[in-house]
């Protein structure tokens, strides 16, 4: 999920902080009108941005600020209940979050940096 061309989206932080399989970076958003968090990760080389909450359970999944992947760094989890995501999609891959799937965020690479787009339920701080 892209930004669309033209809009300036809202930065996150440099491009190159975001390695592959590795740490992501957090932003503050307010979702369904509350104070949260969403995401943006880098796997195969594109950046991707999701609401930091389980599809399970409403809480973050980052087990340390900005650890979303395993181990394996393949998929992304729920430290709380071990609900494991697919990075490029955001669907439910295992665990207790069947059928679930992350909310999206819209993100953008843009002259190193990276930004995000709000929407009708994820609206800037």
């Amino acid at each position: 999920m892209g930004i669309e061309p033209g809009t300036v989206g809202i930065l996150i932080g440099a491009s190159a902080l975001l390695q592959e399989g590795g740490k992501g970076l957090r932003f503050p958003v307010i979702a369904g009108g509350a104070p949260g968090t969403g995401f943006v990760v880098r796997y195969q080389g594109q950046a991707y941005g999701y609401l930091n909450r389980c599809a399970h359970v409403p809480i973050e999944l980052d087990w340390a600020e900005g650890e979303f992947f395993e181990s394996s760094g393949l998929y992304l989890m729920c430290a709380t209940h071990g609900a494991v995501y697919e990075p490029s999609s955001g669907l439910c891959a295992g665990g207790p979050c069947k059928g679930g799937r992350l909310r999206p965020i819209a993100v953008r690479e843009q002259d190193g940096q990276l930004f995000w787009q709000p929407d009708e339920h994820v609206k800037s701080v």
